[in-house]
């Protein structure tokens, strides 16, 4: 099998690796990639220079790669339509369309079909304008007795387009610095308990879920400082409720996928799920329509299943006949190393010593002529190990993040910690 992986960061990376291991996968690309992906999965002719966003484009390559599956890692391609534009080719591709792909590419779209398919959320309020916004949050303040106030950009943000804050004046200057770029926010009730990543993959009518995982959102350590694209995960999560994978499932996962069938626009691909274990039960806080980053990696080096078979089964509705899953024992734990300035205004062009160490994904790293691995993104690299247990897990990715070094290079320090000391439980 021929098999094409389109982004460029530690997602994609730790996909590569995934299907490097399959012996089903005949040959492997990755489109534009990054400067670790190209050890591994070498673009294909026209590849290195890709813009993703560019349906017409991401099909081209892959026509012109002889590609028997795609796989698309990013939001953004997706919500462009390049799922639509690969399958338009003949060539089957790991990916919603652009319609479904709008789970996550609008999240009032996304309230719109889990209020439709009986899914628990957050209640919530569309915003498109100041006088809304600030009767949203009046609203918020009387149902929940006060702060915390959470507003979010209705469209895609990279993971970075949510304010949590006790503070009224700053979630409504985060509105309305949306509102006067022309977007449009929601507002929404605050969701307490610990959240949990769930991955399922879907063919348009069977759902498969994969381990839940937790993503470390907040730059700093104690879950301080700005909100992230992450910065760390881990997996599996010892303190999870028994059955809440079977749990989600049933109420979320399932019911979302035959509710966008019954619309027809049937979800086939990578549904995320993520959930907020709340005093009242799981409520779902977002969807996503693709791997999340950096949960994906920790998941996939904890799946024995072969990954290439499993994602071409969902891309062609196989998914029915498929064997189940098999999980590897022990954990994973990923540390995320961030440029200085990231989220707001990272730093790039810093060399970067280390980035071919064991377990180094590449997320944002770019390469120059003469051949140095440089910083070209706010999160640069994502530190993976497998341990027997958790602590095992996270002794190693520590030690393995101090053998990478740029300059002024941050990250946590607390990743799965609170798992490891035993600090975390459903609300």
């Amino acid at each position: 099998m021929r098999v094409l992986v389109i982004g460029s960061g530690a997602r994609e990376h730790a996909l590569c690796v995934a299907l490097q291991s399959d012996p089903a996968v005949g040959a492997l690309a990755c489109a534009p990639g990054n400067a670790g992906t190209r050890a591994v999965a070498p673009p294909p002719p026209g590849g290195e220079t890709l813009a993703v966003a560019d349906p017409v484009a991401v099909a081209g390559v892959a026509r012109d790669w002889s590609a028997d599956l795609v796989v698309v890692g990013p939001e953004v391609p997706l919500v462009a339509g390049a799922a639509d534009a690969v399958r338009e080719a003949g060539i089957a591709c790991f990916g919603p369309s652009a319609q479904a792909a709008q789970l996550e590419g609008s999240k009032s779209f996304a309230k719109h079909v889990m209020t439709a398919a009986g899914v628990p959320t957050a209640r919530s309020w569309a915003v498109g304008g100041t006088p809304e916004l600030e009767t949203a949050l009046d609203e918020v303040a009387a149902l929940t007795g006060g702060a915390p106030y959470v507003v979010k950009d209705d469209g895609l943000a990279a993971g970075k387009g949510v304010v949590v804050t006790p503070d009224r004046e700053q979630a409504a200057a985060h509105g309305r610095r949306v509102l006067d770029a022309g977007g449009s926010v929601l507002v929404e009730e605050y969701l307490d308990g610990p959240e949990v990543s769930l991955f399922a993959v879907a063919d348009g009518t069977t759902v498969l879920p994969l381990l839940p995982a937790q993503d470390h959102k907040r730059r700093d350590d104690g879950d301080a400082g700005p909100n992230t694209g992450g910065m760390g995960a881990y997996a599996p999560l010892p303190w999870a409720p028994a059955g809440l994978v079977d749990e989600v499932l049933a109420t979320v996962l399932q019911p979302t996928v035959d509710e966008m069938a019954r619309r027809g626009e049937p979800f086939s691909g990578l549904l995320y799920a993520g959930l907020a274990l709340t005093s009242r039960g799981v409520r779902v806080v977002e969807f996503n329509a693709r791997f999340g980053d950096p949960e994906t990696q920790v998941v996939l080096p904890l799946l024995e299943t072969p990954l290439a078979g499993l994602l071409h089964a969902a891309a062609t509705g196989g998914l029915a006949g498929h064997p189940p899953l098999r999980w590897r024992p022990g954990a994973a734990v990923t540390v995320v190393v961030a440029a200085p300035g990231y989220p707001e205004a990272p730093r790039t062009g810093d060399p970067v010593t280390g980035a071919d160490g064991d377990g180094v994904l590449h997320a944002g790293t770019a390469t120059t002529p003469d051949g140095t691995v440089v910083s070209a993104g706010g999160r640069v690299l994502a530190v993976t190990a497998v341990g027997a247990d958790l602590a095992a897990a996270r002794q190693a990715a520590y030690e393995r993040v101090a053998g990478v070094r740029f300059a002024d290079a941050h990250w946590r320090t607390d990743i799965a910690l609170a798992a490891v000391e035993g600090r975390l439980a459903p609300s």
